[in-house]
């Protein structure tokens, strides 16, 4: 009696579950159904990442800044005008006549000076700016790697979740009607009540996965859209081919490696970091190297000579002051950056060897031999609902048919994912898709 007890109440449990469920996955059927559909391909998507993007946007401002003081670093200084006027002489304001002999009264001062640089500072500068236009280039590429990085992954994930919810709907409509004739034959008392609950309790582990998937599926749609820079009841409905091409370019890791040197961008950041240190040291050593001023200046009434014409020449004794703490610091951080540059070029080779390795190990998983054993295996999944109804396989029989089925299914599409992935983290470490 204990027993039949207990075998109600989980009964009751289930069927309250059961009941619960199925409300709330037919009103996630309706929201998905309301909402509207974007359909794209990876194309469409990056274009539409590569339009709306606002980091990007705000990203370009910063080189275009950069631009500008590449332009601002060309100009030469601006003379410097000095003048002196007498305000008040011979108990008068501003004597500027001319005396009884024809002399000019009051004084005027006029400087027009011009400071030149030495050393080549001012070509130096530029050097210097231009690099910063570059590192600022090199910057936003990074920037936009990484996003891109970021939405491949969720692209395919969406892609991966959207193909586990189907075989998990597909797998929910059997084992519902399954249920349903399994729940007739307790009536009839054709079935033992254990037979009816495992039945359920399968059913139930499903929906659970189901809910586990479409939270999953939820973030990664949430995640997407935010790159893509979308709001509101919007549903991304990637375009994928069902398979994925496991043909590999004819080339050698080192030309890999050659590859991404030239164009992964934490790499270019640190070379052309250290070109900017040795151009800001080179800089600093000319700093030291005094700017020279010239100019003319023209003196009334106050020099040995009425109209006074002369040259002025200025040039700083670099007796104290001969910048060397600025060059030991510069000279300091081209040796710490000739440190990172090596270190990122080791990061480099080794990341690029391992995503290589990585892909030539998912290829061979999903060899054409797979591919013929997942389609048997589908094949043979059909038959076994039936079989089971039919008696010619039992209970557990039937239960590890139906749990290997959903394994190989989730396998199959993880696989496919990682193969995609694998292929992403590749071209991302190289800089340029040169894995199709």
């Amino acid at each position: 009696m204990l027993h039949i007890k207990l075998a109600r109440s989980i009964c009751f449990v289930c069927g309250i579950f059961f009941l619960q469920h199925n409300i709330i996955f037919a009103q996630g059927q309706y929201s998905l159904k309301t909402a509207d559909t974007l359909h794209l391909d990876i194309k469409q998507t990056e274009k539409l990442f590569l339009d709306s993007n606002l980091q990007l946007l705000a990203q370009h401002y910063n080189i275009q800044s950069g631009k500008a003081l590449v332009e601002q670093a060309k100009k030469w200084d601006n003379p410097v005008l000095n003048t002196d006027q007498n305000l008040y002489s011979n108990s008068g304001f501003f004597q500027h006549s001319i005396d009884a002999n024809g002399n000019p009264q009051g004084e005027i001062f006029v400087q027009v000076q011009q400071l030149i640089k030495t050393a080549g500072k001012r070509g130096k500068s530029i050097d210097l700016a231009r690099t910063n236009v570059n590192l600022a280039e090199w910057q936003f590429k990074s920037l936009m790697r990484n996003l891109r990085a970021q939405l491949f992954r969720d692209f395919y994930t969406i892609t991966q979740l959207q193909g586990m919810a189907a075989l998990y709907t597909e797998n929910q409509e059997r084992l519902t009607k399954l249920l349903s004739v399994r729940g007739q034959e307790l009536k009839a008392g054709n079935i033992a009540k254990k037979e009816y609950l495992r039945v359920q309790a399968l059913l139930v582990s499903l929906q659970q996965d189901m809910t586990g998937n479409a939270k999953d599926l939820n973030d990664a749609q949430n995640e997407l859209k935010t790159i893509l820079r979308l709001t509101g009841n919007v549903v991304i409905q990637p375009v994928v081919s069902g398979s994925e091409s496991t043909d590999m370019p004819d080339v050698s890791i080192m030309q890999l490696i050659d590859t991404a040197r030239q164009n992964n961008t934490d790499y270019q950041l640190q070379v052309y970091q250290l070109q900017y240190n040795m151009q800001n040291l080179r800089l600093q050593k000319a700093m030291a190297v005094p700017d020279l001023t010239v100019g003319t200046e023209f003196d009334q009434s106050a020099n040995y000579a009425p109209n006074y014409f002369g040259l002025a020449v200025s040039l700083p004794l670099p007796f104290w002051d001969r910048n060397q703490g600025n060059i030991k610091s510069a000279h300091n951080l081209v040796k710490q950056q000739e440190y990172l540059k090596t270190d990122a070029d080791v990061k480099l080779q080794n990341d690029v060897l391992n995503a290589y390795q990585k892909l030539l190990y998912t290829i061979r998983l999903s060899s054409s031999d797979n591919s013929t054993f997942y389609k048997e295996y589908y094949q043979l999944q059909k038959n076994i609902v039936e079989s089971y109804n039919n008696r010619q396989i039992n209970l557990i029989e039937f239960l590890d048919y139906f749990n290997d089925y959903q394994a190989i299914r989730e396998k199959e599409l993880k696989q496919l994912l990682d193969l995609r992935l694998a292929k992403e983290e590749l071209n991302d470490l190289l800089g340029t898709d040169l894995i199709k």
